[in-house]
């Protein structure tokens, strides 16, 4: 119950319930963050003007201490207007973005609730309804059906969904809008509810091992379902969806298949098979009644433990650590990218891409990480 703030004692209960309100996206939170809000400013107006630095002031602070630019925000605040506005103080932080600032960079939620008025978004973004149109388009939404009838229909195959808000992980891009995930996390749901697939059965490393030898074959686009689901993995396309900022995600349907999904996002075979091994160690190890919903936008470097932990499986799973430490140099030549590639019997576009992220040269071996050779192949 929220209450008038009459003493420091009253402020900091108030800052606290607020630090723990901007964690949420329910709109009953985000209205009594809102009222919250008011009773704060007040006070702080009224017994702490000195105190309270605004919240571009204390992006500026942290900007200064991580030797931070401008254009270093934009995966936190958006676009590159965006962030000019916020840090001129012309416009005040969203929830989400002060979320993003939190858990990224690390600013202390006071520093950015306090003072400001908080804007809470109620009607569809753009990227909602664009994302709405898209799904139509491609035939995985009913025309004449309301966004809100489509999640609903997606909860049924899997609960879960309803965690989604709730659910964000340190390679989440941070521009991300929630609706616009919820609705593609939707149209995946459907979609896999739709695949029959094996029992699960054991899914280690040697079983991701043998998926990655799959690269070298002609025919591997139309094999690969047959494969997971033969393994017990229901594995799912669709489309990036604008203001999803996605490649792939783990998913755990109603049954508890697990669900590999991939957006396709970037076309490069490198980027596929990285990204499908990754979500596979995610299924091997991290998925689970309590964590139901994993995503990743991997141009997103993360410390997050689980992502780590997904990171080296896939890495190790595509090349194995001894081949990778014997073969691999800073001066590697195609002819030895393509013998490394037979010694792990994986694509040579996976140890060129591979390459190029070891060592940091993403013009070396351009034109053998694959562009331009995944979507074609499940078009068809």
């Amino acid at each position: 119950m929220i209450k008038p703030i009459r003493s420091d004692e009253d402020y900091e209960v108030a800052l606290v319930r607020a630090r723990e309100l901007v964690r949420k996206s329910d709109r009953k939170s985000n209205d009594e963050l809102e009222v919250l809000q008011a009773l704060i400013e007040r006070w702080e107006r009224t017994h702490h003007p000195l105190l309270a630095a605004t919240p571009a002031e204390a992006i500026r602070f942290r900007m200064s201490q991580n030797g931070m630019k401008p254009r270093d925000l934009e995966p936190y605040l958006g676009a590159k207007s965006r962030v000019s506005e916020i840090l001129n103080g012309q416009r005040q932080p969203t929830v989400d973005q002060i979320r993003a600032l939190n858990q990224h960079l690390g600013i202390p939620v006071d520093s950015l609730i306090g003072l400001t008025k908080l804007e809470v978004v109620s009607r569809p973004s753009g990227a909602v309804i664009a994302a709405e149109t898209e799904l139509k388009r491609l035939g995985v939404m009913r025309q004449s059906e309301a966004l809100t009838n489509f999640v609903a229909r997606a909860a049924k195959a899997a609960p879960g969904v309803a965690l989604l808000r709730k659910t964000r992980t340190e390679r989440t891009n941070a521009k991300t809008d929630f609706g616009a995930l919820e609705a593609w996390c939707a149209a995946v749901l459907l979609k896999a509810d739709k695949l029959r697939v094996a029992k699960q059965g054991p899914i280690d490393i040697e079983v991701a091992r043998a998926l990655t030898k799959l690269s070298v074959r002609s025919d591997w686009a139309t094999k690969l379902h047959g494969w997971l689901a033969d393994v017990g993995v229901a594995f799912v396309t669709l489309d990036h969806l604008s203001g999803t900022f996605l490649d792939g995600a783990a998913i755990r349907r109603e049954d508890g298949t697990p669900v590999i999904a991939l957006t396709l996002r970037h076309d490069r075979l490198d980027n596929f098979w990285f990204t499908l091994l990754h979500e596979f160690a995610h299924v091997s190890l991290h998925l689970s009644q309590k964590i139901p919903l994993i995503f990743d936008d991997l141009d997103v470097r993360s410390t997050d433990c689980i992502e780590a932990e997904a990171d080296e499986f896939a890495r190790d799973a595509l090349i194995p650590k001894a081949i990778w430490a014997c073969r691999s140099s800073p001066d590697m030549s195609i002819e030895d990218v393509e013998q490394l590639a037979l010694d792990a019997c994986i694509h040579p576009a996976i140890v060129a891409g591979r390459w190029r992220y070891e060592y940091g040269d993403f013009r070396r071996f351009s034109r053998m990480v694959g562009r331009d050779m995944v979507r074609s192949q499940f078009k068809k």
